[in-house]
């Protein structure tokens, strides 16, 4: 078996394609990085509800209820990540999911009253610094690529007693589901009661707040359709 074939059975993509240009001793240092992960990973994995093969844990991963949490095979946490997955549901991460470097995933917001969760399909991945707040529910489809800085919540605050403070006036909840085959750019920003339909392209820094159809190209602040793919 040559190297491009290894890559592929101990990462889990079938459709891994290794560059002649790579050198052998990025290749190495990249390998000696992953297998790491793996030893933390298969320590981590014991205490985890479900957790399908080989979980990938960068340094400082900090996993909080781990009996909510629900992982498929060949998940990988890169270093710094938090998973606080206090919630109704728990969190649901499916196969080839990656969570990149400095990302958080918050379930509930307050002890008050405990949020729903967040599933994420197959084969999506997230770049670093992305923040998941999701009290109100998040449900993210299959294939889903995401840029960097990019921002999920689940919830608002009310606001509309002048006579009562803000934060004594509880929060709503609609939550944000994102469909299959979505390209995040980076730095976009969802609100509570976003729906992003299959096949859509959003542009970076975007601020998605409503509905938007199938394959829609989605850019601006607030976020509109400015054509069809």
């Amino acid at each position: 078996m040559n190297l491009e074939g290894i890559i592929k059975k101990i990462s889990g993509k079938k459709d891994f394609q290794l560059s002649h240009e790579v050198p052998i001793t990025y290749i190495i240092r990249k390998g000696r990085t992953y297998i790491f992960g793996i030893i933390r990973g298969s320590f981590k994995s014991i205490f985890i509800k479900k957790c399908g093969k080989r979980l990938v844990s960068g340094r400082n991963v900090k996993i909080i209820l781990p009996s909510k949490l629900y992982l498929g095979s060949n998940v990988r946490l890169d270093s710094n990540v938090t998973l606080d997955a206090l919630s109704e549901e728990g969190i649901n991460l499916g196969d080839r999911v990656k969570i990149g470097e400095n990302s958080s995933m918050l379930c509930t917001g307050s002890l008050h009253c405990i949020g729903k969760g967040i599933s994420i399909g197959n084969d999506s991945s997230f770049a670093e610094n992305t923040f998941f707040g999701a009290a109100g529910g998040i449900k993210i489809g299959n294939d889903v690529i995401s840029g960097q800085n990019v921002r999920f919540h689940a919830e608002n605050h009310n606001f509309s007693d002048k006579n009562e403070l803000i934060r004594n006036q509880g929060v709503n909840r609609k939550g944000i589901k994102i469909g299959n085959n979505v390209w995040i750019g980076s730095g976009v920003v969802f609100l509570d009661g976003s729906v992003v339909g299959d096949g859509c392209v959003i542009g970076a820094n975007s601020l998605v707040n409503g509905e938007f159809k199938n394959n829609s190209i989605i850019v601006g602040t607030p976020a509109r359709i400015i054509g069809s793919r």
